[in-house]
C-alpha cells in the first residue's frame, strides 16, 4: 500500500470555490477512479489550506487512477466551471509515502 499526501492552498478569496468543488464533485470522481481518500482536513485558522491523504495498492494503480481522473470529461468540465472567474488553487504539493517494512498496517 502506498499513500499520497496532497496539500492545497487556495487563491485568496477562492477558498469557498475550492471547498465547494471538493464537496460537490471531486470526491465522487475520486471514487469513480479508485482514488481512496484516507483522510481530509482543513486548518480551522486558515480556510485556504486543505490537506488530504489518498491510498493505492501500488504505484501503477496510483498512476492509472490519476491519469483516468485527469482525463475524465466530467472532471474537465467541473474544473473549467469552477475556474470560470479565475484559478482557485495558488499552490499544490504532493508527496508519495510508503509504509516502511517495520511498520505493520
Amino acid at each position: 500500500m502506498i499513500y499520497e499526501l496532497r496539500e492545497y492552498v487556495a487563491v485568496p478569496g477562492a477558498a469557498d470555490r475550492l471547498h465547494d468543488r471538493f464537496a460537490e464533485h471531486t470526491f465522487s470522481l475520486f471514487a469513480r477512479h479508485g482514488i481512496d481518500v484516507a483522510g481530509f482536513w482543513t486548518d480551522p485558522a486558515d480556510k485556504h489550506y486543505v490537506v488530504y491523504i489518498v491510498r493505492f495498492p501500488d504505484e501503477a494503480a496510483r498512476s492509472a487512477a490519476w491519469t483516468a481522473f485527469q482525463s475524465d470529461p466530467k472532471w474537465q468540465r467541473v474544473k473549467q466551471a469552477s475556474e470560470a472567474c479565475g484559478p482557485i488553487v495558488a499552490e499544490m504539493r504532493s508527496r508519495v509515502l510508503a509504509v516502511p517494512s517495520y511498520w505493520k498496517e
